[in-house]
């Protein structure tokens, strides 16, 4: 007798957790994480979805569910099961690792870094996460509570202001050197134990901590963890949790390019090609607003930048940027700002637009002539906006 799918899950909770759903022979066939379990898993069963998941839909015989106190806890504990079991609709052998980890270095003052399975390892790691916008999101939350450095280790210090994270109480003081060691080695062993599921133990220790510096009238220490505690305890952001991702077979490349004359109206172009194909849904224009003298790789960093604000873009397996090595170097500085590690490769073009002399190395999976048909697609984009904005500008509108 087929059994009836909705009392597979008719006593879940409406509170945030992950959900297991398995077939008949007890396999895990996909692990995904939600604001509101029952909410989200008769979804599955109602709702309308693409051949994959109609055909995981179709094998499911049992679900089960674990319940967390926030959703920030759903989305690190889909992460630890997914990695447990390595369920089929969540993972692709060939797609495995484009996954997102957040990485910490194991330097004296670490690095806190998003960065992408392929990548060697330069530290711990945590993940993998499916879904970049949830876990970026989760890290603002996490960095608000626990501040981190995003810089380079080598560029310690090296600012003569602080940055404007550590402005705003994001960045700890690595970029200046005003860092309080001692304590931002507490903080990264925090974030530690909460990426690895263990919330509850971490406000044990940190009311232990309270208690012994309140004793010893250590005030300021005692304040700072009595806040550390109550955000962990109310950290309760849906926001975090958004639809299921079922891993589609084209990675995503973003190009980038520049068109000014002599620095007036200046505008940069993002433009994406999943796969081989160019998906102008994603393209992207940018009117160039701090940079006013000719400086193209200046005007390449503030578009990355207000690109990179962008949560809810997806990320890209790789970046193209018409250019050389100077335009390369821009946007690897821009990404590790941003704590990330996306492979960038440029094309050099020669004054006569006639030379293809790649900068920086093409992962292994890229087409070269793809990526040639990506950096000649941004510069006809860049071109088009900017005469269009030359136009408006002569128009005086």
């Amino acid at each position: 007798m087929k059994k009836n799918k909705k009392q597979l899950y008719k006593d879940f909770p409406n509170n945030p957790g992950v959900y297991i759903m398995k077939n008949n022979s007890g396999e895990v066939l996909y692990v995904g994480k939600a604001g509101d379990l029952k909410k989200r898993v008769s979804s599955y069963f109602y709702k309308s979805h693409n051949r994959r998941i109609e055909k995981m839909v179709q094998e499911i015989e049992d679900i089960e569910h674990q319940e967390t106190d926030s959703a920030l806890e759903a989305l690190i504990l889909e992460a630890d099961l997914i990695k447990k079991y390595r369920p089929p609709y969540n993972i692709k052998e060939k797609d495995d690792k484009s996954f997102l980890y957040v990485e910490i270095s194991d330097d004296d003052l670490p690095q806190v870094r998003l960065v992408r399975g392929k990548t060697e390892s330069q530290g711990e790691r945590f993940g993998p996460y499916t879904n970049a916008s949830d876990l970026r999101n989760a890290m603002r939350i996490l960095r608000k509570i626990f501040p981190y450095s995003k810089h380079k280790p080598g560029r310690y210090g090296k600012a003569d202001r602080p940055c404007l994270d550590a402005q705003i109480g994001l960045c700890p003081g690595t970029c200046d050197g005003s860092v309080d060691e001692k304590e931002y080695r507490k903080n990264i062993k925090s974030l530690k134990k909460v990426l690895k599921g263990e919330k509850k133990d971490l406000i044990f220790d940190l009311k232990k901590q309270m208690e012994e510096a309140s004793e010893e009238q250590e005030f300021e220490e005692a304040d700072r963890l009595k806040k550390q505690v109550f955000a962990l305890e109310h950290i309760n952001d849906t926001a975090l949790i958004s639809e299921p991702v079922f891993l589609e077979e084209k990675g995503r490349i973003e190009g980038y390019d520049i068109s000014n004359i002599s620095g007036t109206s200046a505008v940069g172009a993002m433009v994406v090609f999943e796969g081989d194909m160019p998906n102008k849904n994603e393209y992207r224009k940018f009117k160039i607003k701090t940079i006013e003298k000719q400086n193209d790789t200046g005007m390449l960093e503030e578009m990355l930048d207000r690109r990179l604000t962008h949560d809810e873009w997806e990320l890209p397996e790789l970046i193209l940027v018409d250019g050389g090595k100077g335009q390369v170097n821009v946007m690897e500085n821009v990404l590790d700002e941003h704590g990330l590690s996306i492979p960038v490769v440029g094309i050099a073009k020669g004054k006569k637009r006639n030379k293809n002399e790649f900068i920086g190395k093409v992962p292994e999976g890229f087409n070269r002539e793809t990526l040639i048909k990506v950096r000649d697609e941004a510069h006809r984009f860049a071109i088009k906006y900017h005469k269009k904005v030359r136009k408006r500008k002569s128009l005086g509108e």
